[in-house]
């Protein structure tokens, strides 16, 4: 048998040192703000208005008013196209945001549908605002003089009930032959429609407006 003491092992200690974290990730790599014409591959993006007849007298009157802000604010190349009576829009290589455009062509647009500048503008600086259309034959299908009569419950005696409407709901609305324009936002636009409806199905005015106090009540408890 062997008198020799059996062997240890030798463990080397290391000095321990600060652990790294489980969950540290690298730092978010910071890029630049794209602009315009590089979100689309640095092509110009192109948006196109037509001009119904009755509005070119309108737009030459205001070509300033609507040049204006499209071309200084929104950085956006705006030009009247006499051969083909389109107002065409295009982005430019300053053009902060792609979505410029688009809010752009809503606004001439709009103006072209009969809303004033002063008011189509709103569709540039805010966000939530739409402009919808109906007929009257898509409520209800009239023809002669119960459709004049019809236009005539809409407008009410001077404009009055339209503007009561517009007043009450924040919208504004175009009554050009049977069609008709409402801007404004969607709660807004669709208690302007509903009230517009009533009175083209026959509601006389008084009740309208009655029920249009009730629901303008209830929203502004709601906010």
């Amino acid at each position: 048998m062997s008198t020799e003491a059996p062997a240890t092992m030798e463990i080397e200690t290391v000095p321990a040192g600060p652990k790294p974290e489980s969950n540290s990730l690298p730092p978010k790599p910071k890029f630049e703000v794209l602009k315009a014409h590089e979100m689309s591959d640095g092509q110009v993006q192109f948006r196109k208005v037509s001009v119904p007849p009755h509005r070119y007298s309108p737009l030459k009157k205001y070509w300033m008013d609507i040049y204006t802000p499209i071309y200084e604010q929104m950085k956006i190349d705006i030009r009247m196209n006499l051969k083909a009576r389109k107002v065409e829009l295009k982005t430019r290589p300053d053009t902060p945001d792609i979505s410029n455009l688009q809010k752009c062509a809503d606004f001439v647009q709009a103006f072209m549908l009969g809303f004033d500048v002063a008011d189509a503008i709103a569709l540039l600086r805010l966000d939530e605002l739409y402009v919808e259309s109906f007929e009257v034959k898509d409520v209800k299908t009239l023809r002669g003089e119960h459709l004049s009569r019809a236009i005539g419950r809409l407008s009410g005696k001077g404009g009055k009930t339209k503007f009561a409407i517009e007043n009450a709901t924040k919208t504004r609305i175009v009554i050009a032959d049977t069609k008709i324009h409402i801007l404004g936002s969607f709660a807004n636009m669709k208690i302007a429609r509903d009230s517009l409806c009533s009175l083209i199905l026959g509601s006389p005015a008084g009740k309208v407006y009655s029920k249009l106090r009730q629901v303008t009540a209830r929203l502004a408890e709601r906010f």
